[in-house]
């Protein structure tokens, strides 16, 4: 098991010392948090979400490209989450990255554990991200996606969608609802 460290340390000095652990954590206010084992349907919808997004980049034949968890995005010098996807547009990173600088979708799928995070620090964060034009709450339980996007001035506007398709512009991606739900 992974001792966690007890002092605040910084994104770089986080990512210097996750690169050496096994499993996966995130970074809060300089705190090292270890991330909760996942549930069988918790995976596959994170999987369904990164295909409908790959689909949808490829649909639109735009220059962008997803990835899956595992991937940091860096809040400030003290925080990074691991978005279960997100999407980035540009040319590709280097295969070595661990982090992503610039995304513009991240998608956060709720669990029990981290569903007051994700609606509310997490929120706050991305936003703070001048390339976040969008953030997608996954809802499991409710089988809904509430996506908040980036509006006019610093205005963050939310839709809550259970069926239907959501337009995510910019970059120009269409997903289907019921593709986000199928496991």
């Amino acid at each position: 098991m992974t001792a966690l460290p007890k002092h605040k340390m910084t994104v770089d000095e986080y990512l210097a010392w996750a690169e050496r652990q096994e499993g996966r954590f995130e970074l809060f206010g300089g705190l090292v948090y270890a991330m909760t084992p996942e549930r069988a349907e918790h995976a596959k919808i994170k999987f369904a979400v990164q295909t409908a997004l790959t689909e949808g980049i490829r649909r639109a034949r735009i220059p962008c490209h997803m990835l899956p968890d595992g991937m940091t995005v860096r809040i400030d010098a003290h925080t990074a989450h691991e978005p279960d996807a997100l999407v980035y547009c540009g040319p590709e990173l280097a295969g070595s990255a661990i982090e992503v600088p610039n995304p513009m979708i991240v998608v956060e799928v709720l669990s029990p554990t981290t569903r007051h995070i994700d609606a509310s620090a997490k929120l706050a964060g991305y936003f703070r991200i001048a390339s976040v034009h969008h953030y997608l709450i996954v809802d499991l339980d409710q089988r809904i996606v509430i996506h908040h996007r980036r509006d006019t001035g610093d205005a963050i506007a939310t839709k809550i969608m259970g069926q239907g398709s959501l337009r995510l512009d910019p970059p120009g991606i269409e997903l289907a609802i019921a593709d986000v739900f199928r496991a």
